[in-house]
């Protein structure tokens, strides 16, 4: 797939998440197989007022090229600045106009701007200007059932200079609540030139081959899907070839687990690593037998030997059973 001058190897990418897409999940998860991976959402107001923890979500390394970088704010003018200022970071802008959070919203960014198309067209252009990065913009269905105005807002959006669409497509009143409906993937990909990026309801490989093929869209993105789960996007890859996928045993879960700690613990340190994996290390042993037991030792260690020992213990027993 090509958005703008990026060509991704695989149209399976992985979402940004707030709390959970830091630079370990990205470089490990692009190991697994994402071909494109995301920053947190980013303030364009925080780059604009040179805030040092806004700033450090935009670290990142080689390994996980290319990344993109997704900005949220609700003026043309701090979100121009703010794309012109991490152009040399990432390979990718994405514009948030989607998020739920009441935060955001009362920002006037995120979903707010789907009550503002002429906003949006405003902040599009500028950010075109600003940056010679490929310009993504991410949209919900509307703000609410009586306003699903995602088709008007996406046309409003390429109009005015981007270089693809991705739509979670449910209005931000029902938050990540029922389901997503597709159709409204499938209709903006009848409607629009440029890429059309769908996302939502994808909790495994088969669900985003599925969504492909419901919908038409050009690729996938995955979020909660992909939490203790990185091997969605290879199985994904696999099913779209037509070849035969195997669930994870428990040495392949053992694999990433540690990988992932170590990771944390390498670019964070303690105590923060152990904070930000506990609830990994939940989604890694979702479902395996003990892991309630397993989630609440973890929370009760404190030293990075003892947190391995417990992930090789718990792991390794499971390996055995298998075997």
């Amino acid at each position: 797939m090509i958005l703008g001058n990026l060509h991704l190897n695989s149209p399976f990418i992985l979402a940004p998440m707030a709390g959970i897409t830091d630079l370990p999940y990205r470089r490990l998860m692009k190991s697994a197989g994402a071909s494109l991976v995301f920053t947190e959402m980013v303030s364009a107001n925080g780059l604009d007022r040179h805030a040092a923890k806004t700033w450090e979500l935009l670290r990142s390394c080689p390994e996980e090229e290319p990344f993109g970088i997704q900005l949220f704010g609700s003026e043309a003018e701090v979100l121009a600045r703010a794309a012109a200022e991490v152009s040399p970071c990432g390979a990718l802008i994405d514009l948030n106009f989607g998020c739920p959070a009441p935060k955001v919203i009362r920002s006037g960014a995120g979903s707010a701007l789907m009550r503002d198309p002429q906003r949006v067209g405003r902040i599009v252009a500028a950010v075109r200007r600003a940056t010679p990065l490929p310009v993504t913009v991410k949209l919900r269905a509307g703000w609410d059932a009586a306003a699903i105005n995602c088709l008007e807002i996406a046309a409003i959006a390429c109009a005015e200079g981007a270089d693809g669409i991705i739509l979670h497509p449910r209005p931000r009143s029902q938050g990540f609540s029922g389901r997503a409906d597709w159709s409204l993937i499938r209709r903006l990909k009848e409607l629009l030139s440029v890429p059309v990026i769908g996302s939502g309801d994808v909790f495994t490989a088969a669900d985003a081959v599925r969504m492909m093929k419901e919908t038409g869209c050009d690729a996938v993105m995955i979020a909660r899907g992909g939490l203790g789960n990185p091997w969605i996007f290879q199985n994904a890859a696999r099913i779209l070839a037509g070849q035969q996928t195997a669930a994870p045993d428990a040495a392949t879960r053992h694999r990433f687990a540690r990988r992932h700690y170590q990771l944390q613990v390498e670019i964070f340190g303690l105590p923060l690593a152990l904070k930000q994996m506990r609830k990994h290390l939940a989604w890694y042993s979702r479902g395996m037998r003990g892991g309630a037991e397993f989630r609440a030792h973890i929370n009760r260690l404190e030293g990075i030997d003892g947190v391995m020992e417990a992930i090789d213990r718990f792991f390794d027993e499971h390996g055995k059973q298998e075997t």
